[in-house]
C-alpha cells in the first residue's frame, strides 16, 4: 500500500489541500509552479483581468500542447514501422534457415 501525503498546493493565489501518493507530488508541486509562471505571463501580457479567463487560457495552452504531442506522435509512425520491418526481415531469414 502506497503512502498518502497531505500536501497544500497554490494556483492562482487560492490553496487547495490534497491527498497524494507520495509518488505524485512531485509532479503536482512542478505543475503548480507551471501554472502560475503562466498564469503571470498571460497577466502580463494580455488585459485580462479576472483570474477565470486566465485559468481557461491556461487550461486551453496545456491542452492543446498535449494534443500537439499526441499528434506528433501518431504522425511520426515511420520509425517504428521501418523498426518493424527489419525485425519482420530478420525473422523471415532465421525462418528460412
Amino acid at each position: 500500500m502506497t503512502e498518502k501525503l497531505k500536501i497544500k498546493l497554490s494556483i492562482a493565489d487560492r490553496v487547495y489541500p490534497l491527498t497524494v501518493d507520495m509518488s505524485q507530488e512531485e509532479g503536482l508541486r512542478s505543475a503548480s509552479k507551471k501554472i502560475d509562471l503562466m498564469i503571470k505571463q498571460f497577466e502580463e501580457n494580455y488585459a485580462v483581468r479576472d483570474k477565470q479567463d486566465v485559468l481557461a487560457m491556461c487550461a486551453l495552452q496545456f491542452a492543446s500542447q498535449l494534443e500537439q504531442k499526441q499528434l506528433d506522435n501518431s504522425i511520426d509512425g515511420s520509425e517504428t514501422v521501418a523498426r518493424l520491418k527489419k525485425i519482420n526481415d530478420l525473422l523471415i531469414q532465421y525462418l528460412d534457415k
